[in-house]
């Protein structure tokens, strides 16, 4: 993702708390080599470890860090190619997959998701075992037109065995439109994305647009995030997640956060990209 404007910085991080009291607690710095963690993951193969990756002009490696900060893996991944990697998402066997799917412009038609198998995580170098390549039906120009630029997308979860994308809305006028879309978790053809539903976060791109995604452990609840901003989807039937209640929580903390993963069924973790010159960091939100 781009660099976006940062207005508060960590000011007031350890005190501020939400009209929910639901606080953000730093956890640990990240590992220095992770200059634009795009992503967090948690999976049941490497429970101690979260894992992130960086997104376009950065090199194709999966990283594994404790919650303490310590770097203890660094996987290259061969064959593919990181066009703009932008999320990770975990199924419940502990394979990874990567969301190669980041579409600034809306001109890309090449958009993927690859899996690493969970035996390739003790690994220092793997392949793709997998590679799932989707479009998006309603988009028939490339690039869009700048009035509807809705193709970009930076989160993404897999639940009974497909996938869920998030779209990251880059339209002239923002209105805080997130759409969702299913893919079916298919490799050796190009599958088209379905629509399921669409969700209005609020109307300021820089406080409302989407940039990860993540399912709890129980099935129970989705989560979405944007740089100060989780929203909460629980009692939605079926995969229409934006069909049951939905709750908002302010963060009060503005940076830009990119990475989002349950750590519980009520705890999730984020990281943000580090600032120019500055250090990124792993965060803990507590739902209850």
């Amino acid at each position: 993702m781009k660099a976006i404007l940062l207005s508060v910085a960590t000011i007031g991080l350890f005190s501020c708390q939400s009209p929910t009291d639901n606080k953000l607690e730093v956890l640990t710095t990240l590992p220095k080599v992770i200059k634009e963690a795009s992503a967090a993951e948690v999976t049941s193969a490497s429970p101690d470890l979260v894992w992130t990756i960086e997104d376009q002009k950065n090199d194709n490696i999966l990283f594994g860090f404790t919650k303490n900060g310590e770097l203890k893996k660094e996987i290259r991944i061969n064959n593919v190619k990181n066009n703009d990697w932008e999320d990770l998402t975990a199924d419940d066997a502990g394979n990874i997959y990567i969301g190669d799917f980041g579409n600034n412009d809306n001109e890309r038609q090449n958009l993927a998701i690859y899996k690493i198998n969970a035996s390739d995580l003790a690994k220092d170098q793997a392949d793709a075992s997998e590679i799932v390549e989707f479009y998006y039906p309603e988009q028939t120009e490339f690039p869009a037109k700048k009035k509807d630029r809705i193709y970009d997308s930076e989160s993404f979860f897999i639940f009974n065995n497909q996938f869920y994308l998030f779209t990251k809305n880059r339209s002239s006028k923002f209105d805080g439109t997130t759409s969702l879309y299913r893919v079916d978790n298919k490799s050796g053809q190009r599958l088209p994305a379905k629509k399921i539903s669409s969700f209005v976060t609020c109307d300021n791109f820089n406080h409302c647009a989407v940039t990860s995604a993540a399912m709890s452990p129980d099935k129970k609840k989705v989560a979405i995030l944007s740089s100060d901003k989780v929203w909460i989807f629980t009692d939605f039937k079926g995969d229409d997640f934006f069909s049951g209640k939905s709750q908002m929580i302010e963060l009060d903390h503005f940076t830009q956060k990119e990475g989002l993963t349950f750590e519980s069924n009520d705890s999730l973790l984020i990281t943000d990209e580090a600032a120019k010159k500055g250090e990124s960091f792993l965060y803990r939100l507590k739902l209850k």
